[in-house]
């Protein structure tokens, strides 16, 4: 017998991995802490292998969890756009700016679907400096930033908050003395939070590597430099912190969408901001 996927399944365990924790994600969708935990389950038994690591701190991806997220995600996406649009036709233009990590994610190729879906319209999807991004905001050629709040380029028409996970180096020793750590140059709100983390638990910790980038921090922990924070869809399988208590917790990310005043009422931009809105 052919076995299929549930959407409502791959929704809630979406939601789980957002939200880094099953009683935050049941907040969020309205459900029961324990009828999530059975969502997860009967997941988990099509799937056929361990989806979560649950601990009382809460929830990181096993690897067949790191697997199935990329397509849980695009099946959510896609199902959202073909209920959306089909039978309309989107033409026009409508750029993006999307911070790295998110340009890095399943966002682009979402883009890309609904791009798909309607080869009347042109979409861009750029990721740069805050300082170029409110230029290209400013100036129109994008009218959608995501972005963390701190450097979104107007006001934010909405916000969300996501984890932060670790990322671990082959062959690195998580109780070092100092903690070997991979940071992103750039002064930012999130490099800054890691190192209070860090500091308020009393674990001493040293700069083993910086890039501007996501692929030089990326190679960084693939070389086994050190550890380093990032979004749950950039961390590999192989970088797993499975041992929850190693590490402190890390801070939520606080993200948010600014959009150009001068695209209100723009079909091709609402569609757009509906699939960001969707799945981020």
């Amino acid at each position: 017998m052919a076995r299929d996927l549930e959407t409502s399944l791959l929704r809630s365990f979406v939601a789980i991995v957002r939200a880094g924790s099953i009683s935050r994600a049941a907040t969020t969708l309205g459900h029961t802490q324990p009828a999530l935990s059975q969502q997860v389950r009967k997941l988990e038994r099509a799937i056929g292998r361990p989806l979560l690591h649950r601990s009382p701190s809460g929830v990181s991806l096993t690897r067949a969890g790191e697997e199935l997220l990329p397509y849980a995600e695009r099946i959510l996406s896609l199902s959202a756009q073909a209920l959306a649009e089909t039978g309309r036709t989107l033409t026009g233009r409508c750029g993006v700016g999307l911070l790295e990590d998110l340009a890095a994610s399943q966002l682009p190729q979402a883009l890309a679907d609904l791009a798909r879906l309607h080869p009347g319209a042109t979409l861009e999807v750029l990721s740069m400096s805050n300082a170029a991004m409110q230029e290209a905001y400013d100036t129109g050629r994008v009218q959608l930033v995501l972005n963390e709040v701190p450097a979104v380029p107007g006001p934010p028409r909405w916000t969300v908050r996501r984890p932060l996970v670790w990322a671990i180096g082959q062959g690195v020793d998580v109780t070092a003395d100092p903690l070997p750590v991979v940071l992103f140059s750039n002064t930012c709100s999130w490099r800054t939070s890691v190192l209070e983390t860090l500091e308020r638990a009393d674990r001493p910790w040293r700069v083993a590597f910086e890039s501007n980038s996501l692929v030089g921090v990326l190679a960084a922990v693939r070389a086994g430099l050190g550890v380093a924070a990032l979004m749950p869809t950039n961390l590999e399988p192989a970088m797993a912190c499975h041992d929850t208590d190693a590490l402190p917790a890390l801070p939520d990310v606080e993200l948010g969408l600014a959009r150009h005043p001068r695209s209100e009422a723009d079909p091709l931009i609402d569609a757009v901001e509906t699939a960001l809105r969707r799945m981020i």
